[in-house]
């Protein structure tokens, strides 16, 4: 059964030509690719504010099948229909390479506080994918050839930020050792310790990635974002790319956020310990007090890439360039590799006993 419904999409158009224009990350602007034209986020405001353009309708069917729901939308330059996943809040016409953006993915609720526009363009992803077999010998040959590469796409990830307070105690038992020598006789003296540590900290902007869509790991791993260059949310900033909305409340990953600050923390006390041997925290009071959370969009190329007809997926941070994903490994290759460590560790083992069976002649 389809229910019909009216959806309203956004475009930015160039204020010169008005053709459909998207953000440049290298430039930091926008820039048409029909007449060439370039314009900074103040121009770009400034035009469609004084515009005096129609509001844009596109119909949207919901499709409702035993696993996901979908929208369908019509194209407002070539008219194609485009189906798009629920939490999609910018896409493209596969046909004439439109961007859309769905109104009402980012109204409401739904509405970004901050955004961080892209810094780094898709040329820079594929250099990074290609660079990938340098202090990498066990990758296999042609792995990181972009013949490889089965999509490419620059991904505004939704991302729930959050302000924590952590306070409280740990205990730890530790230990100090001591060792010294009186003519052939060797002695250690070991001090064990029962020790509290407390205090209070602030943590700011701790990130969870707010849609169940990527893979935590890779989203992780991407970090850290200088949030120094973010910004109040612009929809024109999501020209050119495409757009997640959070399906994840905050509430329900703050546990995420604040599993982090407590690790955080823990460690600091720990680490306050230093003129212990050993320390190993056997107890602790703290707690983490929400002060503040925002909703911000973040800047990802995801990479996906084909090999020996197996999918593997890499993740680079847009602003900072931080590249990572799980290489696969010549079997051939670490098994050479493996057996000449081997042979090596035999020689050197086989030359030390000689050396010192000669030295002790």
């Amino acid at each position: 059964m389809k229910n019909e419904i009216s959806e309203q999409t956004l475009e930015n158009r160039c204020p010169a030509c008005k053709a459909s224009i998207s953000f440049n990350p290298t430039l930091g602007k926008w820039k048409c690719d029909y007449c060439g034209s370039e314009f900074t986020l103040e121009e770009m405001q400034k035009s469609e504010d004084n515009a005096s353009t129609e509001k844009k309708n596109a119909k949207k069917d919901r499709v409702e099948d035993n696993y996901n729901n979908y929208i369908s939308y019509h194209c407002e330059s070539c008219g194609a229909e485009i189906i798009a996943d629920e939490s999609t809040s910018a896409t493209f016409c596969v046909y004439c390479g439109n961007t859309a953006i769905l109104q009402s993915k980012l109204s409401g609720k739904f509405s970004p506080d901050k955004i961080i526009p892209f810094k780094k363009d898709k040329e820079a992803a594929i250099s990074a994918f290609k660079g990938l077999s340098k202090g990498r010998p066990l990758m296999p040959k042609g792995f990181n050839n972009t013949n490889n590469i089965e999509k490419i796409r620059g991904v505004y990830i939704p991302f729930w930020l959050y302000d924590l307070n952590v306070s409280g105690d740990v205990v730890m038992d530790a230990k100090t050792i001591e060792k010294w020598t009186v003519g052939d006789t060797h002695y250690t003296k070991t001090n064990t310790y029962k020790v509290t540590r407390g205090g209070e900290m602030d943590f700011l902007n701790i990130p969870v990635d707010g849609s169940s869509h990527f893979d935590n790991d890779i989203m992780n791993s991407i970090e850290p974002f200088n949030y120094d260059e973010m910004i109040p949310y612009n929809h024109a900033y999501l020209s050119g790319f495409y757009a997640e909305k959070y399906d994840q409340e905050g509430d329900s990953i703050l546990k995420e956020a604040s599993d982090r600050a407590l690790n955080s923390a823990r460690n600091v006390l720990k680490d306050d310990t230093r003129m212990y041997a050993t320390k190993t925290i056997v107890s602790d009071t703290l707690a983490s007090n929400e002060k503040n959370k925002i909703y911000a969009l973040l800047p990802v190329w995801m990479v996906n890439v084909k090999y020996n007809n197996k999918m593997h997926i890499f993740a680079m941070n847009g602003q900072t360039g931080e590249f990572i994903g799980n290489i696969p490994l010549d079997k051939g290759k670490t098994l050479l590799y493996t057996i000449l460590i081997f042979a090596i560790s035999m020689a050197i083992c086989i030359a030390v006993s000689y050396f010192m069976f000669m030295g002790g002649q």
